[in-house]
């Protein structure tokens, strides 16, 4: 059995890091909590790929619990592209042209 592995593009982890930091700032402790949901969102796209609901082509979002955020990530064979870490109710489309980018 293949092991399944992730990379963040570093548009999305600039927003990881960015959210972190909005959070920690609104409340200590509160960054350190959503990068725990965010791993949690990891680790449940790395057990289940295929789970999560198809935005269209090979991409998909997984959303996160107790935070509104959805990781959008692409699967290239044994391989999960994190391409966003997106706020669930603004522009919802904005990580589109980071597509180009990856071959599939």
């Amino acid at each position: 059995m293949n092991r399944i592995k992730f990379k963040i593009i570093e548009p999305a982890e600039l927003e990881l890091d960015d959210t972190f930091e909005y959070y920690e700032y609104e409340s200590i402790g509160l960054g350190h909590s959503f990068l725990d949901e965010f791993r949690k969102g990891v680790k449940r796209i790395l057990a289940h790929p295929y789970a999560w609901n198809l935005i269209q082509d090979n991409v998909r979002k997984c959303v996160l619990n107790k935070f509104p955020y959805t990781i959008v990530y692409a699967i290239e064979e044994n391989l999960i592209i994190i391409l966003a870490i997106a706020h669930q109710h603004r522009r919802p489309d904005y990580w589109i042209d980071r597509l180009s980018d990856l071959t599939f």
